[in-house]
């Protein structure tokens, strides 16, 4: 059977970057219907249904939370892959969260993964830059 993949996003500190890379491409929209851009707590519990007890237990920025939001965008969008992202993009971070550390998520029918990465503090643009590289990469890894 010839069947055409859906891909979507949950995205926190790139903000949309995924979704925009993915629709830059012409025809797109063959692949892509919708993402989701929670940037707060509450907007990952309400769009996404992230626990809160996670959210609270783990922060935003960690493994367990961007595999619930993998896992909701998937449901949410109908779709064949979904990729996570929340992170700190900075400038700022903590001792025990530094500037440049992105947890990923990603989500298919059969089953979740996630990672985190330290791109290190090379402000916020280029955090979010490599971000979106690597959730790129990440969708193109679960096509193969």
């Amino acid at each position: 059977m010839n069947r055409r993949l859906h891909i979507t996003c949950a995205e926190s500190c790139t903000g949309g970057k995924v979704a925009a890379a993915l629709t830059d491409v012409a025809g797109s929209s063959n692949i892509f219907e919708r993402g989701f851009v929670t940037y707060s707590n509450t907007a990952k519990t309400e769009m996404l249904g992230v626990s809160p007890a996670t959210l609270d237990a783990h922060g935003a920025v960690s493994e367990e939370v961007v595999r619930e939001m993998a896992q909701g965008a998937l449901s949410g969008a109908g779709a064949d892959i979904a990729v996570a992202i929340s992170g700190i993009a900075g400038p700022g971070g903590s001792e025990f969260k530094p500037e440049g550390r992105v947890c990923y998520g990603l989500a298919t029918p059969r089953g979740v993964t996630s990672e985190t990465i330290e791109h290190g503090a090379l402000g916020r643009a280029a955090v979010r830059a490599a971000a979106t590289e690597h959730a790129l990469s990440m969708i193109l890894a679960a096509l193969k």
